[in-house]
């Protein structure tokens, strides 16, 4: 019988300014199997010039750096680096800080109180292609659409058909993988469909999009 092969390792490049926390970090992911750390940066510079030499699955980013801080890396690396995913790990829990990560496109919000199987947690359902943000940023995300700051009507009609269908499977809380088995298409065609959605509608998380799904009665979960 032919062994399987083991799953490769989530490649993480860790960005922090400061060295204990990036040891911390490192030292904690080094007791899982599915993940390695493949690079360090402790600016934001440095973030995008080793997210380009390195090519790691996950940039794992802090948002207070210097020189430029994980927001503007955010934007710059979704531009140049798309197939990368981004999960901030911060200590910041205020509405400005979760919201302009939602909509720089930022695959996760992780706070760094948050207990060692969260962080890993979130970087397996980033990797997947999911997005991942803590509870407490998913109430603010929520709460900052229930009070009007959804995508307008002519938005929502730009969706084709297939799209619609993909944005009512991610509100019900299925995977790429789940979607696309359901649909018949690939994980890559689901990911494609997925970001076209998040364009058209100016929604940049799942949480937002789940709610915007509800709002106009496309999906009645509660």
């Amino acid at each position: 019988m032919r062994k399987r092969a083991p799953a490769s390792k989530i490649k993480v490049l860790l960005v922090d300014d400061h060295p204990l926390v990036r040891e911390g970090i490192r030292a904690c992911l080094a007791k899982h199997k599915k993940v390695t750390v493949v690079g360090e940066a402790a600016d934001g510079l440095e973030a995008i010039s080793k997210a380009a030499a390195l090519s790691p699955d996950i940039v794992l980013l802090d948002i207070s750096m210097p020189k430029m801080n994980g927001v503007e890396v955010t934007k710059i690396l979704r531009k140049k680096h798309p197939a990368v995913k981004i999960l901030l790990l911060t200590m910041h829990e205020n509405r400005t800080y979760i919201v302009q990560a939602a909509r720089t496109g930022a695959n996760g919000y992780v706070l760094k109180d948050a207990p060692p199987r969260e962080l890993l947690h979130a970087l397996e359902a980033v990797h997947r292609g999911e997005t991942y943000f803590s509870n407490s940023a998913t109430q603010v995300i929520v709460s900052d659409y229930t009070k009007g700051e959804t995508a307008s009507t002519s938005s929502r009609q730009a969706l084709t058909q297939r799209e619609t269908e993909v944005l009512k499977l991610i509100s019900e809380g299925l995977s790429n993988k789940e979607i696309a088995s359901q649909i018949q298409v690939s994980v890559r065609t689901v990911e494609t469909h997925r970001e076209r959605v998040m364009r058209k509608l100016n929604i940049h998380s799942a949480p937002g999009l789940t709610k915007y799904a509800l709002s106009i009665g496309l999906t009645n979960i509660s």
